[in-house]
């Protein structure tokens, strides 16, 4: 009788607890769009992509330039020069695939560099209205597969996330 006395005011204060709970959602998406330090960070991540891709294609061409000149004077050139004209060019592209890497890392350190500050911004916004509306779950809605109910603090969050970018 104890057992099933304990079992039901545990089912019961559970309830309570999970009815008490408030839920809400955002989407993620709608909020980094809207943020005009996000749109800064697209906009430079762009521009070091490009100056990347312009130095990868230059030295592509000095590669290429470099290979026909060997291409065309292979048959002319005595069998050192040959070797070490070949030589030039397997070191110019093992130059060209080592800054091809170098720059992708880079991508990604000044991506992480750019974005880690708009994605603290974004949590603090978003606790910043969960505390002032007492909710205790926020789900973002862009990476759920399905949900009803709750609350939808997008615009909430947007009016914050647009003062502290300000700031």
């Amino acid at each position: 009788m104890k057992k099933i006395l304990l079992a039901l005011l545990l089912v019961c204060s559970v309830g309570s607890v999970m009815a008490q709970s408030k839920v809400a959602h955002v989407n993620s998406q709608v909020l980094l769009d809207t943020m005009p330090s996000r749109k800064a960070a697209i906009t430079k991540l762009q521009e070091f992509e490009s100056a990347g891709r312009n130095e990868l294609q230059e030295m592509n061409a000095d590669f290429e330039k470099s290979y026909n000149v060997f291409m065309a004077n292979q048959s002319t050139w005595s069998p050192v020069i040959l070797k070490i004209e070949e030589e030039k060019l397997m070191k110019k592209q093992q130059n060209l695939q080592e800054r091809e890497q170098s720059l992708q890392q880079e991508m990604q350190v000044y991506s992480q560099e750019l974005n880690n500050p708009i994605l603290e911004m974004v949590q603090k916004a978003v606790k910043e209205v969960s505390e002032k509306n007492k909710i205790n779950y926020v789900i973002d809605e862009s990476v759920t597969l399905y949900f009803a109910g709750g609350t939808d603090i997008t615009k909430e969050v947007i009016t914050v996330l647009l003062r502290m970018d300000q700031q």
